[in-house]
């Protein structure tokens, strides 16, 4: 049964800091790093790092060659697809709209419960989502509403949009083991799995970008601390938490606090 007790709480805004941290850090290196290129060598540094808790990975008998179909999945959803979408907005859209727009993420997650996982959502739930999408419009509009019917949304806008539908869909899918055993996987093997899955969809998708001419690296002391801090904080530590955050409270509760993100994003981009 989802409880939301502290230990809960605070993986989760421990994961949704470390995530406004990774929106403002793509930001800052947009012009040194093409974006599909900075996806893929910040989890290649992360499967690095975890390499060492997570090798029992590669073993015949890992749950990962009995769920094949489900780390493909888990992979493209978490890691390749919403990471590479989040560096590709960040390219057109400001750090601090990017998270705003992502904050809309409990509708998904409450429209992705109840179509694929029959979970209906309570009213409070869907008030709560309701009051989130109307705080992220009222931002957005500086106070005028009625100004969202003429603003003209950019590429950065609908990608992390797409991005965020990804994320509900991945959100849901670490919820509900694929097996009875799965749930008793050590974390460091279950985490390794979705990472190596995605790190081969994202050097997938970086060839299109080296084939059209756009990959790009400028690696200096600033750029390579700024890549190492992606690969550490909202790669390894963040996903941690918020695995652990959606075990305890369940994927529908956990998307509230990603109207945290754009709280946290607006701090670290004034400091």
């Amino acid at each position: 049964m989802p409880q939301l007790n502290i230990p809960t709480i605070s993986y989760l805004l421990i994961a949704t800091a470390l995530w406004a941290g990774n929106a403002v850090a793509g930001r800052l290196l947009v012009g040194s790093i093409s974006p599909i290129t900075l996806s893929a060598v910040r989890w290649g540094l992360a499967a690095l790092l975890l390499l060492p808790f997570g090798w029992r990975v590669f073993k015949p008998e890992s749950a990962l060659w009995q769920n094949k179909k489900r780390f493909l999945l888990l992979g493209l959803f978490g890691v390749g697809s919403y990471n590479v979408l989040l560096y590709l907005a960040l390219q057109t859209s400001s750090a601090i709209n990017v998270t705003l727009i992502g904050a809309i993420m409990p509708i998904w997650m409450l429209f992705i419960g109840a179509v694929f996982y029959q979970t209906k959502p309570t009213i409070l739930q869907m008030v709560g989502a309701l009051i989130s999408l109307l705080g992220v419009g009222i931002v957005l509009s500086r106070g005028d509403v009625t100004s969202l019917l003429s603003m003209q949304m950019v590429m950065g806008d609908l990608l992390i949009m797409m991005a965020t539908i990804l994320w509900a869909c991945y959100s849901w899918m670490i919820s509900r083991p694929g097996t009875s055993t799965e749930r008793q996987w050590p974390w460091a093997d279950f985490l390794m799995a979705q990472v190596l899955i995605g790190l081969l969809w994202t050097l997938f998708f970086d060839g299109f970008e080296i084939a059209a001419g756009h990959a790009l690296i400028d690696l200096n002391l600033w750029t390579c601390s700024l890549i190492l801090f992606v690969a550490i904080g909202p790669s390894l530590i963040a996903y941690r938490c918020w695995g652990m955050g959606v075990s305890g409270a369940g994927p529908t509760i956990a998307a509230f606090f990603a109207n945290f993100i754009p709280l946290f994003t607006a701090l670290l981009s004034a400091a």
